[in-house]
């Protein structure tokens, strides 16, 4: 059997080492085509070193001529490109068998979009694609024959529980909801009033996972289940009222399928993002991940509570986003990471966050989503009244 080629778009993230990690320990299956980031060329260099990709893609093009010149001084046969389009050209190579699709926010759509045209197997970890343009990126899916299989730890648990045929409909499937699990963050203890002064060191501290900035922070806010919710409905055919959140502190159930005859399914492991990483390259055979078998007796115990909204506004802002539908979700999603990154920059305290994008789903017009420019504009619209409403809310109460 020959091996399969594998692009990765963001290498340098989380995501992107994890995958990787898999790689190295399946030498014999899998190779390494193209490795992508947005300029962390040190990071891309290290990784061509090790897995000599045919090409390396950098966003940033001081980045990329840097890499180039590394590489070159080593004798390192890599092509070296720059840009936003080489991102779409080296995902859809003819070469590359699977793409993973991690590079994180609405950066990562047109990319992976490129990957579905040319009918691969998307291994997605970008949930802003399907967050921002659902409708068209499953019917693109399907129009192209491309082969769809979610990276998110609790979208992977729901697919390894769900009954054969499920996209027909998963009430004609014997499932009557899906139950998606959520650590809490940091801070489901903390009292609210607290919250204000939250620091962004203290926001990226999650208690199970090792994940980026950016979606640490959304899992503290909970905007992370939120988006998980919309992506839920389009990768498993469904509505959000058959969705609910459970908030599970040890993050070992990575999420559960609830049945009509009063089965629950659950998906269990050491919270790793190498299990799904593995399960989705080789679906549907099983392969090692480098993940530590789970002990129960170490476990001991496992708890589940409801989420508080008035502790989680995002929460319901993403509920109701689906439900409005339109453009609704891609607004959602700009005004989070315009708010998250001004947090992370100190620029807006913590509890603000969720006031940003209150008032930009408030005050960005909504459409119908029903061609791609019409949400890449909804997307630029809505960052601009975002930053907007930042400069307003600065570190006030």
């Amino acid at each position: 059997m020959s091996k399969q080629g594998i692009c990765i778009l963001g290498s340098s993230g989380t995501i992107g080492v994890n995958t990787l990690d898999v790689i190295r320990r399946h030498a014999d299956k899998y190779h390494v085509i193209a490795l992508t980031a947005n300029k962390s060329d040190e990071k891309l260099y290290q990784q061509c070193i090790e897995f000599k990709p045919q090409f390396a893609v950098l966003v940033n093009a001081d980045s990329a001529q840097r890499l180039k010149d590394k590489l070159t001084a080593e004798n390192i046969n890599t092509d070296v490109l720059s840009g936003v389009e080489s991102l779409q050209k080296v995902a859809s190579l003819e070469s590359v068998d699977q793409v993973m699709a991690a590079i994180v926010g609405a950066a990562g759509l047109l990319p992976t979009l490129a990957a579905v045209r040319a009918g691969k197997r998307i291994l997605l970890a970008n949930k802003e694609a399907l967050v921002m343009s659902g409708d068209i990126f499953i019917k693109e899916v399907k129009k192209h024959n491309a082969e769809l299989l979610p990276i998110d730890s609790e979208h992977n648990a729901i697919f390894q529980c769900m009954p054969d045929h499920f996209e027909t409909g998963l009430q004609q499937a014997g499932v009557n909801r899906i139950l998606l699990t959520a650590s809490g963050g940091p801070f489901r203890n903390h009292s609210i009033d607290s919250l204000h002064d939250i620091t962004p060191q203290e926001a990226v501290a999650h208690p199970n996972w090792v994940m980026g900035k950016k979606i640490s922070v959304d899992s503290a806010t909970m905007m992370n289940k939120g988006l998980e919710v919309i992506e839920a409905c389009w990768l498993f055919n469904t509505r959000p009222s058959m969705i609910q959140v459970v908030i599970h502190p040890q993050s070992v159930i990575h999420s559960m399928v609830s049945y009509n005859d009063g089965s629950v399914l659950a998906q269990m492991g050491n919270p790793d993002m190498r299990t799904p990483i593995a399960h989705a390259m080789a679906w549907p055979q099983r392969i090692l991940s480098g993940v530590e078998p789970l002990d129960l007796f170490e476990v001991a115990k496992l708890e589940f509570e409801k989420p508080d909204l008035k502790r989680f506004p995002c929460l319901q802002m993403a509920y109701e986003s689906l439900e409005e539908g339109g453009t609704s979700s891609a607004i959602l999603n700009a005004a989070n990471e315009i708010a998250v990154d001004s947090f992370l920059n100190k620029q807006l305290s913590f509890t603000n966050i969720s006031k940003v994008i209150e008032k930009t789903l408030e005050h960005t017009t909504k459409v119908e989503a029903d061609n791609l420019q019409t949400i890449l504009q909804a997307d630029s619209d809505a960052r601009q009244v975002s930053a907007e409403w930042v400069k307003q809310l600065e570190f006030k109460r």
